[in-house]
């Protein structure tokens, strides 16, 4: 069988699987969720040894610390995804919700229902756990599911899958609703992407390329995850303490993710005497600064040892890593001009005790999620409250941030008449 052959099969099974979800009741999909969390913690010991493997495979060839950061799993990791399924278990079902119902005057009655899209793929790079929160929402909608994770966790990859359907199978889950792609061949990313015929639309969680790969291919429907350059702006009117915490918080404790801090801004009027405070802190924190003139200035005299000068590149890159870039701006509109001609509409955040100040920010910015005071990092189907999440869009249609389980919702109207003729 071919490679295409193989992506075809994997899309024609789907399809078939997505009506059999389709027709389950809420009470018989959170049965074969539970199914699937206790079945991950069950083969945790596989899990563990595939991800060995992928993270011994990632080490020797070279990977960031960042990028392995990402891919390792731990049993407190596996247990929390396990977890995760439970919650989206307890979380209420958006397939029936009734959006709208009214009535015409010739009598017909109608409804506006949620439905689920049918079958969904999924790509993404590096983070194994991804394979369990897109399964678990997508089952939880009615949706099938098609998965393509990166070649560096092929192996962590298809032993969480395994379990999922495994759980799920004993549970009364529809055969083939979950499928991971078992290839490192990258065409099978375009296979995927041209397969409209059994596919309803395309999620691309990854780098720049791998987006630009999918949406060039795609003949479905594109959901695009895109880069996450999040802007921390500390206002004139900014609590530095406060500032300086959220910046560390934002950058430092996970920087390898999306929703990390990449550019902070400095009001002129209080630059020198937050970089002062901010220095030390950075500095503890391993934390490589790459700074426009005036920041640079400030910092070489603090005698900051990684630091270099920006470029004009700096402002459009998402480092992923201890890196932060630094720029000092004269004021509000500056900073909302930045994010806007360098950010990737993800997650920005503004610092400041003026409430007028904040709301024009959050007005102005226009980002999947605008913060107030809080860090960047609380982008995130677990912190929004959506339990685990697929992804977060930086579309602004369908979805838009975070994506729990509505975003993986269409809908359908329901007419029920007596008769009705239309004259």
């Amino acid at each position: 069988m071919t490679l295409e052959q193989e992506i075809h099969t994997i899309g024609r099974r789907a399809s078939d699987a997505s009506r059999a979800l389709a027709r389950l009741t809420a009470t018989q999909k959170n049965k074969i969720l539970i199914a699937m969390a206790d079945e991950l913690v069950v083969r945790s010991p596989e899990i563990l040894a595939a991800n060995a493997e992928d993270t011994a495979a990632a080490e020797q060839n070279g990977l960031t610390q960042a990028a392995i950061d990402r891919l390792r799993l731990t049993p407190d990791r596996v247990a929390a995804m396990a977890d995760g399924i439970r919650q989206v278990a307890g979380l209420d079902d958006p397939v029936g919700q009734v959006l709208r119902d009214w009535s015409r005057p010739n009598g017909i009655h109608i409804q506006k229902v949620r439905t689920p899209i049918g079958v969904i793929g999924i790509i993404y790079e590096s983070r194994p756990n991804v394979t369990a929160d897109a399964a678990v929402l997508c089952l939880k909608t009615g949706n099938a599911v098609i998965l393509r994770g990166g070649s560096e966790a092929l192996a962590s990859n298809l032993a969480i899958a395994k379990a999922l359907q495994s759980g799920g199978f004993e549970a009364g889950l529809p055969d083939f609703s979950v499928q991971l792609i078992p290839t490192k061949d990258r065409e099978a990313v375009k296979l995927m992407a041209a397969m409209d015929q059994f596919m309803d639309v395309i999620i691309p969680r990854g780098g720049h390329s791998l987006i630009e790969a999918v949406v060039n291919a795609a003949r479905m429907p594109v959901i695009k995850h895109y880069d996450g350059i999040c802007h921390v702006y500390a206002d004139r009117e900014a609590d530095l303490q406060m500032a300086l915490d959220i910046a560390i918080n934002a950058k430092c404790q996970r920087p390898g993710v999306c929703n990390a801090l990449e550019t902070l801004l400095v009001h002129r009027d209080i630059a020198s005497e937050f970089l002062q405070l901010a220095a030390p802190a950075f500095d503890a924190a391993g934390v490589e600064i790459v700074a426009d003139p005036k920041a640079f200035k400030i910092l070489s005299q603090l005698d900051y040892q990684a630091l270099r000068e920006a470029d004009d590149s700096t402002w459009r890159t998402e480092w992923l890593d201890l890196i932060l870039s630094v720029r000092i701006v004269d004021d509000l509109a500056a900073a909302i001009n930045h994010i806007e001609t360098f950010g990737s509409h993800h997650s920005d955040a503004i610092i400041t005790r003026n409430p007028s100040t904040a709301e024009a920010f959050l007005a102005a910015v226009d980002s999947a999620t605008v913060y107030w005071n809080a860090s960047t990092r609380f982008t995130d189907g677990g912190e929004f409250g959506f339990g685990a999440e697929i992804g977060i869009s930086t579309d602004k249609l369908h979805a838009r941030g975070p994506m729990g389980l509505e975003e993986l919702t269409t809908y359908k109207y329901l007419i029920r008449g007596e008769g009705q003729i239309r004259k």
